[in-house]
């Protein structure tokens, strides 16, 4: 082996190496794939549950989302100029209880598969979340010395907001992860981790003893350069790469005096190990299997088992999802948390051409999610909730270059566990911003529900105690009072344990 190619072996060993597992720091990134010593439960469970964050980057325009459908469309109508959805074109979300101060609402006409779950009863719209260190309304925004998420408006500032378990810490540990440093010890398997990412790092994952295990919707994460297609850099096919692989396994199992070489190797040959467990999970439940055929129709695409159409990006992961989740018995997982992405939603100028594509992205993934399952094999709908985040809702007027960047936003909260059919909290005026009491200035609408309220109602489902609520979102204990539309730790959204 050449200078050269030594050089590279160890760049794109070491790359796919870093690149199975990520975490917020540096020492973080060294726990490869594992989950570290877990934390004693207060009280374990045995029943199967799982939490998937589908975050919504660059912004959603939620106010696009849920729409007004009677008088007030016509409000509506006025403040978004050249961007509003016509009246005529809305799904009718049937709710079971009034909303907060009234009214009738609709869905972007391209969520049919959102309407149809909302309507029966497994989805919920919860209206106007965002990241608070208090409650505040529109006076109190503009007096000097008002508690405010720090970088209002930011991107990436709000982006770690919404998956912290607080708004005013610099932390980069998410509220997920700190799920997961609680209830990791209730699964028998305690080298995976039960924080699994399908789109990358994350904040949301990062616990403070658990990082996130990465996967992509193709599967487990390999280490290709060593690659030889088989076992003990055996000559498979590759005979190119075999002195690459024993080269490299001669550097895992010689003897380290050094601490750091020493953990590195155990942490490498961790992941490597979890790997091929992953991998050889999954295989038995591969993605032509007719139970995950929903993904296709739900696309309107041709199932063919032999030469399956490509998925958008989000119902690939999904179904990756799915398959990880149909493996749980295999893998000895009994709490699991996902993480999804889909990006472009700060659209600008080109808002009406891409928001109703991603929208539609979202709405038939999470219902060809469900229909899995729903379905014999899983009969797991009631045992994994999914929801939506996203670092804020766009601003209500057109700033002439479609929508900017807003503050509150309306989330949907999908599963058989939601209390659904409702939609939780106040929606916001849609009235211009000089007569709007929700409008911070610029058609940036303040929450009105916090992030941290959100989080712990999912929590509490997912089994989190009292006690460690309070202790992971220590703000909980400020909303309250009239700013907030629906005071105290748990919105309602879900069904008791």
């Amino acid at each position: 082996m050449s200078r050269l190619q030594r050089r590279d072996f160890l760049h794109r060993a070491l790359k796919a190496t870093a690149g199975s597992a990520a975490f917020a720091t540096m020492m973080g990134k060294l726990e490869l794939a594992q989950a570290a010593a877990p934390r004693q439960l207060l009280g374990a469970t045995s029943n199967y549950r799982a939490l998937v964050c589908i975050y919504l980057y660059g912004g959603n325009d939620c106010f696009n989302m849920v729409v007004p459908r009677d008088a007030g469309h016509s409000v509506y109508l006025q403040t978004r100029t050249n961007l509003a959805v016509p009246q005529a074109s809305l799904l009718p979300l049937n709710t079971s209880v009034a909303p907060l101060g009234g009214g009738q609402f609709g869905l972007h006409p391209q969520m049919t598969g959102t309407q149809q779950m909302f309507n029966a009863g497994r989805a919920a719209v919860i209206a106007n979340a965002g990241p608070l260190v208090r409650p505040v309304n529109k006076t109190s925004y503009q007096q000097t010395g008002t508690l405010l998420p720090a970088q209002l408006f930011s991107h990436s500032d709000q982006s770690v907001l919404w998956q912290t378990p607080r708004a005013d810490t610099a932390t980069r540990t998410g509220w997920g992860g700190r799920l997961a440093d609680i209830f990791a010890a209730s699964n028998t398997n305690q080298v995976l981790s039960m924080n699994v990412s399908l789109d990358g790092d994350n904040v949301f994952q990062a616990g403070q003893s658990v990082a996130p295990y990465f996967m992509s919707s193709d599967g487990v994460e390999q280490l290709w350069p060593i690659q030889t297609g088989a076992a003990n850099c055996a000559d498979g096919g590759q005979g190119w790469n075999r002195r690459r692989c024993v080269t490299f396994n001669a550097l895992l199992n010689r003897n380290h005096a050094h601490p750091f070489e020493t953990a590195y190797v155990d942490k490498t040959k961790r992941t490597i190990q979890v790997s091929a467990q992953v991998e050889a999970a999954i295989a038995s439940f591969p993605e032509n299997d007719p139970l995950f055929r929903p993904f296709w129709d739900a696309f309107g695409l041709t199932w063919n088992p032999s030469n399956l159409p490509e998925l958008p990006r989000l119902a690939s992961q999904l179904l990756m999802v799915a398959r990880v989740i149909r493996a749980r018995v295999a893998l000895q997982m009994s709490r699991q948390l996902f993480f999804a992405g889909i990006g472009g939603f700060d659209n600008h100028d080109n808002q009406l051409a891409d928001h109703p594509r991603l929208l539609r992205d979202l709405s038939q993934s999470v219902k060809a999610f469900y229909d899995v399952l729903d379905s014999p094999a899983m009969n797991l709908s009631s045992s994994v909730t999914t929801f939506t985040a996203s670092e804020f809702g766009r601003t209500l007027t057109n700033n002439g270059d479609g929508t900017d960047h807003g503050w509150g936003g309306h989330h949907l909260v999908f599963g058989g566990a939601v209390n659904g059919s409702r939609i939780y909290g106040r929606m916001p005026s849609l009235l211009p911003s000089q007569s709007n009491p929700d409008d911070a200035g610029w058609g940036q609408i303040i929450p009105t529900l916090s992030v941290d309220q959100y989080a712990a109602t999912l929590a509490k489902w997912y089994g989190l105690s009292d006690p460690d609520r309070d202790a992971i979102f220590p703000n909980l204990q400020f909303m309250t009072g009239s700013m907030i539309s629906v005071p105290g730790p748990n919105l309602g959204f879900m069904q008791a344990i």
